[in-house]
Protein backbone atom coordinates (compact mmCIF):
# COMPACT_ATOMS: atom_id res chain seq x y z
CA UNK A 1 0.00 0.00 0.00
CA UNK A 2 2.90 2.43 0.60
CA UNK A 3 4.43 1.81 -2.68
CA UNK A 4 1.44 2.19 -4.12
CA UNK A 5 0.73 5.73 -2.49
CA UNK A 6 4.46 6.69 -3.39
CA UNK A 7 3.92 5.94 -6.84
CA UNK A 8 0.40 7.84 -6.97
CA UNK A 9 2.10 10.88 -5.16
CA UNK A 10 5.02 10.70 -7.98
CA UNK A 11 2.85 10.36 -10.79
CA UNK A 12 0.60 13.56 -9.55
CA UNK A 13 3.54 15.16 -9.29
CA UNK A 14 4.72 14.54 -12.70
CA UNK A 15 1.24 15.49 -14.05
CA UNK A 16 1.58 18.53 -12.41
CA UNK A 17 4.88 19.37 -13.88
CA UNK A 18 3.44 18.39 -17.15
CA UNK A 19 0.74 20.19 -16.84
CA UNK A 20 2.47 23.19 -15.59
CA UNK A 21 4.89 23.24 -18.51
CA UNK A 22 1.91 22.91 -21.24
CA UNK A 23 0.75 26.04 -19.71
CA UNK A 24 4.24 27.96 -20.28
CA UNK A 25 4.30 26.71 -23.82
CA UNK A 26 1.24 27.95 -24.83
CA UNK A 27 1.70 30.99 -22.83
CA UNK A 28 4.77 31.39 -24.57
CA UNK A 29 3.41 30.37 -28.46
CA UNK A 30 0.62 32.74 -28.08
CA UNK A 31 3.27 35.58 -27.09
CA UNK A 32 5.87 34.96 -29.15
CA UNK A 33 5.96 37.78 -32.13
CA UNK A 34 3.13 39.72 -31.02
CA UNK A 35 3.07 43.28 -29.85
CA UNK A 36 1.65 43.93 -26.45
CA UNK A 37 0.27 47.78 -26.03
CA UNK A 38 1.18 49.51 -22.62
CA UNK A 39 -1.09 52.02 -22.38
CA UNK A 40 -0.61 55.43 -19.96
CA UNK A 41 -3.94 56.96 -18.67
CA UNK A 42 -1.83 60.40 -18.82
CA UNK A 43 0.00 62.83 -21.01
CA UNK A 44 3.87 62.20 -21.96
CA UNK A 45 6.52 63.08 -19.41
CA UNK A 46 4.85 63.01 -16.25
CA UNK A 47 5.17 60.74 -13.48
CA UNK A 48 2.98 57.29 -14.66
CA UNK A 49 4.70 57.92 -18.37
CA UNK A 50 7.75 57.79 -17.30
CA UNK A 51 6.93 54.58 -14.85
CA UNK A 52 5.45 52.82 -17.74
CA UNK A 53 7.66 53.57 -20.25
CA UNK A 54 10.89 52.50 -18.14
CA UNK A 55 8.85 49.18 -17.92
CA UNK A 56 7.76 48.08 -21.02
CA UNK A 57 11.73 48.81 -22.02
CA UNK A 58 12.46 45.72 -20.15
CA UNK A 59 9.15 43.40 -19.33
CA UNK A 60 9.12 41.99 -22.31
CA UNK A 61 12.44 39.93 -21.80
CA UNK A 62 10.29 37.87 -18.91
CA UNK A 63 7.34 37.42 -20.80
CA UNK A 64 7.22 33.69 -22.05
CA UNK A 65 7.29 34.37 -25.97
CA UNK A 66 9.20 37.85 -25.70
CA UNK A 67 6.84 40.20 -27.01
CA UNK A 68 7.36 43.51 -27.87
CA UNK A 69 5.90 46.33 -25.55
CA UNK A 70 4.63 49.38 -27.37
CA UNK A 71 3.72 52.07 -24.65
CA UNK A 72 0.52 54.13 -25.70
CA UNK A 73 -1.05 57.19 -24.09
CA UNK A 74 -4.49 57.43 -23.41
CA UNK A 75 -5.07 60.73 -21.25
CA UNK A 76 -8.66 61.73 -20.11
CA UNK A 77 -10.61 62.07 -16.74
CA UNK A 78 -7.60 61.41 -14.93
CA UNK A 79 -7.01 58.04 -15.98
CA UNK A 80 -10.98 57.52 -15.90
CA UNK A 81 -11.34 57.48 -20.04
CA UNK A 82 -8.87 54.36 -19.75
CA UNK A 83 -10.19 52.97 -16.87
CA UNK A 84 -13.48 52.66 -18.75
CA UNK A 85 -11.82 51.52 -21.62
CA UNK A 86 -10.08 48.30 -20.33
CA UNK A 87 -13.15 46.98 -19.05
CA UNK A 88 -15.26 48.32 -21.89
CA UNK A 89 -13.12 47.80 -25.01
CA UNK A 90 -9.55 46.37 -24.75
CA UNK A 91 -8.99 43.26 -25.51
CA UNK A 92 -9.26 40.49 -23.34
CA UNK A 93 -6.12 38.37 -24.61
CA UNK A 94 -3.19 39.47 -22.87
CA UNK A 95 -2.06 42.01 -25.84
CA UNK A 96 -3.07 45.37 -23.63
CA UNK A 97 -2.22 45.95 -20.24
CA UNK A 98 -2.17 49.74 -18.54
CA UNK A 99 -1.23 52.25 -15.77
CA UNK A 100 -4.15 54.26 -14.44
CA UNK A 101 -4.24 56.70 -11.30
CA UNK A 102 -3.69 54.91 -8.10
CA UNK A 103 -6.89 56.05 -6.83
CA UNK A 104 -8.96 56.10 -10.61
CA UNK A 105 -10.25 51.90 -9.40
CA UNK A 106 -11.94 53.09 -5.59
CA UNK A 107 -13.73 55.71 -7.64
CA UNK A 108 -17.07 54.05 -7.00
CA UNK A 109 -16.77 53.48 -3.57
CA UNK A 110 -15.81 57.08 -3.31
CA UNK A 111 -18.57 58.74 -4.92
CA UNK A 112 -16.65 59.95 -8.33
CA UNK A 113 -19.08 60.08 -11.29
CA UNK A 114 -18.13 58.43 -14.81
CA UNK A 115 -16.93 55.11 -13.22
CA UNK A 116 -18.09 51.99 -15.25
CA UNK A 117 -16.76 49.52 -13.33
CA UNK A 118 -15.15 48.35 -9.67
CA UNK A 119 -11.88 47.79 -8.87
CA UNK A 120 -12.31 44.45 -8.44
CA UNK A 121 -13.15 43.91 -11.93
CA UNK A 122 -9.39 44.10 -13.37
CA UNK A 123 -6.34 41.68 -12.91
CA UNK A 124 -3.96 43.62 -11.15
CA UNK A 125 -0.15 42.92 -12.10
CA UNK A 126 1.47 44.73 -9.90
CA UNK A 127 2.92 48.13 -8.79
CA UNK A 128 6.07 49.95 -9.19
CA UNK A 129 6.23 51.25 -6.19
CA UNK A 130 4.48 52.19 -2.72
CA UNK A 131 4.22 55.94 -3.19
CA UNK A 132 4.12 58.93 -1.37
CA UNK A 133 2.57 61.99 -2.61
CA UNK A 134 2.90 65.77 -1.62
CA UNK A 135 1.30 69.07 -1.56
CA UNK A 136 4.29 71.66 -2.91
CA UNK A 137 4.25 75.16 -3.59
CA UNK A 138 6.30 77.74 -5.13
CA UNK A 139 8.86 79.22 -3.30
CA UNK A 140 7.04 82.78 -3.40
CA UNK A 141 3.61 81.71 -3.51
CA UNK A 142 3.62 83.38 0.56
CA UNK A 143 2.68 79.77 1.74
CA UNK A 144 5.99 77.90 2.91
CA UNK A 145 4.24 75.08 5.76
CA UNK A 146 1.14 73.31 5.71
CA UNK A 147 -0.30 75.77 8.80
CA UNK A 148 -0.57 78.74 6.36
CA UNK A 149 -2.54 76.81 4.27
CA UNK A 150 -5.34 77.55 6.99
CA UNK A 151 -5.14 81.36 6.60
CA UNK A 152 -3.73 82.06 3.20
CA UNK A 153 -5.03 80.71 -0.34
CA UNK A 154 -2.69 78.70 -2.36
CA UNK A 155 -3.54 78.69 -6.20
CA UNK A 156 -2.75 75.40 -7.76
CA UNK A 157 -3.19 74.04 -10.73
CA UNK A 158 -4.92 70.10 -11.18
CA UNK A 159 -5.98 67.34 -13.72
CA UNK A 160 -9.82 66.39 -13.02
CA UNK A 161 -12.20 66.06 -10.90
CA UNK A 162 -11.38 61.84 -11.03
CA UNK A 163 -7.67 62.40 -10.69
CA UNK A 164 -5.31 62.47 -7.30
CA UNK A 165 -4.49 65.87 -8.09
CA UNK A 166 -7.86 67.78 -7.51
CA UNK A 167 -9.39 64.95 -4.66
CA UNK A 168 -6.60 64.90 -2.19
CA UNK A 169 -6.95 68.96 -2.85
CA UNK A 170 -10.19 68.74 -2.13
CA UNK A 171 -10.30 66.07 1.29
CA UNK A 172 -7.13 68.83 2.54
CA UNK A 173 -10.22 71.08 2.43
CA UNK A 174 -13.10 69.22 3.41
CA UNK A 175 -11.40 67.47 6.42
CA UNK A 176 -8.68 69.78 7.45
CA UNK A 177 -9.67 73.06 6.28
CA UNK A 178 -7.03 73.72 3.94
CA UNK A 179 -7.58 76.70 1.65
CA UNK A 180 -6.87 76.06 -2.09
CA UNK A 181 -8.08 78.06 -5.14
CA UNK A 182 -8.20 74.76 -7.58
CA UNK A 183 -7.69 75.54 -11.74
CA UNK A 184 -8.36 72.27 -13.37
CA UNK A 185 -8.13 70.88 -16.97
CA UNK A 186 -4.41 70.00 -17.47
CA UNK A 187 -3.94 67.00 -19.81
CA UNK A 188 -1.29 65.44 -17.02
CA UNK A 189 0.90 66.39 -13.90
CA UNK A 190 3.57 67.43 -15.74
CA UNK A 191 1.19 70.54 -17.53
CA UNK A 192 0.16 70.98 -14.22
CA UNK A 193 4.09 71.29 -12.91
CA UNK A 194 5.31 72.95 -16.62
CA UNK A 195 2.10 75.96 -15.36
CA UNK A 196 3.91 76.68 -12.04
CA UNK A 197 7.29 77.17 -14.15
CA UNK A 198 5.17 79.76 -15.67
CA UNK A 199 3.65 81.09 -12.78
CA UNK A 200 0.28 80.17 -13.90
CA UNK A 201 -0.57 78.18 -10.68
CA UNK A 202 1.37 78.35 -7.40
CA UNK A 203 1.44 75.09 -6.33
CA UNK A 204 0.14 71.07 -7.15
CA UNK A 205 -1.31 68.21 -4.25
CA UNK A 206 -1.29 64.49 -5.69
CA UNK A 207 2.69 65.11 -7.03
CA UNK A 208 4.14 61.47 -5.97
CA UNK A 209 7.33 62.37 -4.10
CA UNK A 210 8.99 59.51 -6.98
CA UNK A 211 8.51 62.03 -9.64
CA UNK A 212 9.47 65.33 -7.62
CA UNK A 213 13.14 63.41 -7.91
CA UNK A 214 13.15 61.95 -11.10
CA UNK A 215 12.71 65.49 -12.47
CA UNK A 216 12.24 68.42 -10.26
CA UNK A 217 14.87 66.84 -7.26
CA UNK A 218 17.01 70.51 -8.09
CA UNK A 219 13.77 72.34 -7.32
CA UNK A 220 13.22 70.75 -3.64
CA UNK A 221 17.15 70.84 -2.77
CA UNK A 222 17.00 74.59 -4.05
CA UNK A 223 14.57 75.58 -1.99
CA UNK A 224 12.26 76.57 -4.94
CA UNK A 225 8.91 74.87 -4.08
CA UNK A 226 8.37 74.03 -0.14
CA UNK A 227 6.86 70.53 1.03
CA UNK A 228 3.67 71.17 2.85
CA UNK A 229 2.54 67.78 3.94
CA UNK A 230 2.85 64.05 2.76
CA UNK A 231 -0.46 62.10 1.58
CA UNK A 232 0.24 58.53 2.02
CA UNK A 233 -0.09 55.58 5.19
CA UNK A 234 3.94 56.73 6.15
CA UNK A 235 6.51 58.66 5.99
CA UNK A 236 8.91 59.18 3.27
CA UNK A 237 12.06 58.75 4.76
CA UNK A 238 13.67 61.78 2.81
CA UNK A 239 10.69 64.52 4.60
CA UNK A 240 10.94 63.38 8.34
CA UNK A 241 9.81 66.51 9.28
CA UNK A 242 7.06 67.45 6.64
CA UNK A 243 3.91 66.40 8.63
CA UNK A 244 1.68 62.96 7.98
CA UNK A 245 -1.92 63.66 6.57
CA UNK A 246 -2.92 60.99 9.10
CA UNK A 247 -1.30 63.03 11.47
CA UNK A 248 -3.36 65.88 11.13
CA UNK A 249 -6.31 64.52 11.87
CA UNK A 250 -8.61 65.82 14.50
CA UNK A 251 -10.51 62.72 15.64
CA UNK A 252 -10.63 59.08 14.99
CA UNK A 253 -13.67 59.37 12.42
CA UNK A 254 -11.22 61.47 10.43
CA UNK A 255 -8.26 59.66 10.58
CA UNK A 256 -10.24 56.06 9.60
CA UNK A 257 -11.33 58.51 6.26
CA UNK A 258 -8.04 59.74 5.86
CA UNK A 259 -7.02 56.03 5.99
CA UNK A 260 -9.52 54.79 3.25
CA UNK A 261 -8.47 57.75 0.93
CA UNK A 262 -4.46 57.43 0.91
CA UNK A 263 -5.16 53.73 1.10
CA UNK A 264 -3.90 53.80 -2.94
CA UNK A 265 -0.27 55.31 -2.15
CA UNK A 266 0.19 51.84 -1.44
CA UNK A 267 -0.24 50.72 -4.90
CA UNK A 268 1.80 54.22 -5.93
CA UNK A 269 2.14 52.95 -9.68
CA UNK A 270 -0.50 50.24 -10.57
CA UNK A 271 -0.27 48.22 -13.71
CA UNK A 272 -3.46 46.51 -14.58
CA UNK A 273 -4.68 44.06 -17.76
CA UNK A 274 -8.51 44.20 -18.06
CA UNK A 275 -11.16 41.62 -17.42
CA UNK A 276 -11.20 38.52 -19.02
CA UNK A 277 -8.09 37.56 -19.48
CA UNK A 278 -7.15 34.15 -19.30
CA UNK A 279 -5.57 33.23 -16.02
CA UNK A 280 -2.60 31.61 -17.34
CA UNK A 281 -1.30 35.04 -19.24
CA UNK A 282 -2.26 36.98 -15.66
CA UNK A 283 0.04 34.57 -14.00
CA UNK A 284 2.75 35.17 -16.34
CA UNK A 285 2.39 38.90 -16.80
CA UNK A 286 2.57 38.98 -12.81
CA UNK A 287 5.37 36.87 -12.78
CA UNK A 288 7.11 38.90 -15.24
CA UNK A 289 6.40 42.22 -13.63
CA UNK A 290 7.78 41.02 -10.56
CA UNK A 291 11.08 39.44 -12.31
CA UNK A 292 11.25 42.55 -14.26
CA UNK A 293 11.62 45.09 -10.64
CA UNK A 294 14.34 42.74 -9.81
CA UNK A 295 16.67 42.65 -12.74
CA UNK A 296 19.43 44.18 -12.37
CA UNK A 297 19.76 45.84 -16.22
CA UNK A 298 16.16 47.26 -15.10
CA UNK A 299 17.52 48.82 -11.71
CA UNK A 300 20.48 50.47 -13.51
CA UNK A 301 18.14 51.72 -15.60
CA UNK A 302 15.70 53.21 -13.03
CA UNK A 303 18.69 54.70 -10.88
CA UNK A 304 20.18 56.22 -13.81
CA UNK A 305 16.34 58.60 -14.50
CA UNK A 306 15.98 58.82 -10.63
CA UNK A 307 12.85 56.63 -10.10
CA UNK A 308 12.21 54.64 -6.93
CA UNK A 309 11.36 51.40 -6.94
CA UNK A 310 9.76 49.70 -4.03
CA UNK A 311 6.90 46.96 -5.98
CA UNK A 312 3.89 45.84 -4.69
CA UNK A 313 2.70 42.33 -6.31
CA UNK A 314 -0.21 41.54 -8.03
CA UNK A 315 -1.58 39.18 -6.03
CA UNK A 316 -0.88 41.66 -3.05
CA UNK A 317 -2.36 44.75 -5.01
CA UNK A 318 -5.52 42.81 -6.17
CA UNK A 319 -5.87 41.87 -2.19
CA UNK A 320 -5.93 45.51 -1.14
CA UNK A 321 -8.58 46.53 -3.44
CA UNK A 322 -10.96 43.66 -2.27
CA UNK A 323 -10.15 44.95 0.84
CA UNK A 324 -10.97 48.43 0.19
CA UNK A 325 -14.23 47.93 -1.54
CA UNK A 326 -14.71 46.28 1.75
CA UNK A 327 -15.06 49.62 3.52
CA UNK A 328 -17.74 49.94 6.03
CA UNK A 329 -20.38 52.21 3.65
CA UNK A 330 -20.52 54.46 6.35
CA UNK A 331 -16.91 55.55 6.43
CA UNK A 332 -17.15 55.15 2.53
CA UNK A 333 -19.74 57.82 2.22
CA UNK A 334 -17.70 60.68 4.77
CA UNK A 335 -14.79 60.07 2.40
CA UNK A 336 -17.05 60.80 -0.33
CA UNK A 337 -18.55 63.65 0.64
CA UNK A 338 -14.74 65.01 1.33
CA UNK A 339 -14.23 64.61 -1.88
CA UNK A 340 -17.22 66.39 -4.00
Amino acid sequence: MTGLVARLLVGAALLTAMLADSHAQGVADFYRGKVVEVYIGYSTGGGYDIYARMLARHMGRFIPGNPTLLPKNMEGAGSLRLANWLVNAAPRDGTAFATIGRGTSFDPILGQPGAQFKGTDFNWLGSMNNEVSVCASWADSGVSKFEDLLSKELLIGAVSANDDTMQFAKVLTAVLGAKFRIVSGYPGGNDVVLAMERGEVKGRCGWSWSSVLAAHASWWKEKKINILVQLALAKHPDLPDVPLITDLAKNEDQRQMLRLIFARQVMGRPFLAPPGVPKDRVEALRTAFMATMADKDFLADAAKARLEIAPVSGEKVQALVTETYATPAVIAQQAAAALK
